[in-house]
């Protein structure tokens, strides 16, 4: 029967057909970026590394946006058909659940997923230095503040859209408080989203593409064959980083179990929106949006930290391609 994704219908997903003769299992939109820095006309400096859901029948999202003064805040956003956005002109203001809980110094980088009866969202946090932090919503308009997942310093935190054998699970990447010349991927357990541990390693930088470090991209998907997931990977290159991005089947009840992983990146810094902005080359994913009747992905990703872009891929042609080059 093949791979089949296992979740939700979203008969309106963003898509755009292959170009004709073109070789590769991921292609992008051909208008791109669909997000330019001026989408929060009066502060904003650029709109990049952002995650976009189905909302009730049209998306919502949550979206970096660092503005004239430099500061990386998170916005809201909606959109009737995930391509157009009206991304809110004010950044979101927690609702702290604990009094105690300290409000972000810095947010940027979020996932958001939706888990039981809310949407959770996970983003670099400034809490002494770089964190994890976790927040929720029911609306996309009142946001609350949870307590942060993990220590400094770390980064790239993606929940998993559902528990596995009854445990939430977090993947991360622990980092210094600088630009993190290393890095490698582990998962971390809990059972009521405020207390981590039972942590594991899952994986490090294997190809010349990702030899400097990797980390979690969108939440990963779930299929048949395993937890689909995204990951970027970082060159470090005579012209500085390069960031790019590939695929890999975790295990779907050890998801620190890698099954599959493709040697070849998907996505690389090659487009001018890609390759020109306030951090060149960058290629960036944050959030993956899958139909599961028809098995289309839409992923949306940030480019040269300035502007958001879409590409696209089918699971079957996906999962065959990282068969065929693992």
């Amino acid at each position: 029967m093949g791979i089949k994704i296992i979740g939700q219908s979203v008969p309106n997903l963003p898509w755009e057909e292959k170009p004709s003769g073109y070789p590769h299992p991921v292609w992008r939109y051909s208008q791109n970026p669909i997000i330019t820095r001026d989408a929060v006309p009066h502060t904003g400096n650029s709109i990049f590394n952002s995650a976009a859901v189905s909302y009730n029948g049209k998306f919502a999202g949550v979206f970096r946006v660092d503005n004239r003064r430099r500061q990386m805040l998170l916005h809201s956003g909606r959109s009737e058909d995930g391509l157009n956005w009206n991304i809110s002109q004010e950044p979101i203001q927690w609702i702290k659940d604990d009094p105690e809980t300290d409000y972000p110094d810095y947010c940027y980088d979020p996932r958001v997923i939706f888990m039981e009866d809310r949407y959770w969202i996970v983003w670099c946090n400034g809490f002494h230095g770089p964190s994890i932090g976790i927040g929720y919503t029911f609306d996309f308009k009142e946001f609350h503040l949870v307590e942060n997942a993990l220590m400094p310093h770390n980064r790239n935190g993606v929940l998993f859209p559902r528990k596995i054998n009854d445990t939430y699970m977090l993947m991360s990447r622990p980092s210094d408080n600088g630009h993190t010349p290393f890095g490698e991927i582990f998962i971390s357990q809990s059972p009521d989203m405020i207390h981590w541990g039972k942590h594991r390693w899952v994986m490090k930088g294997r190809e010349g593409w990702e030899g400097l470090k990797i980390g979690g991209g969108p939440a990963p998907i779930e299929t048949s064959e395993g937890w689909l997931m995204f990951h970027h990977g970082v060159l470090l290159s005579c012209n500085g980083y390069v960031y790019s991005f590939g695929a890999t089947i975790l295990d779907l009840e050890k998801p620190w179990i890698v099954k599959h992983r493709c040697r070849p990146y998907l996505i690389s810094p090659q487009m001018p929106y890609e390759c020109v902005g306030d951090v060149p080359n960058v290629t960036f994913p944050c959030a993956a949006i899958a139909d599961a009747d028809t098995g289309r992905i839409t992923i949306y990703y940030g480019c040269a930290d300035t502007v958001t872009g879409l590409c696209f891929t089918q699971v079957e042609e996906l999962y065959d391609y990282i068969l065929k080059n693992e």
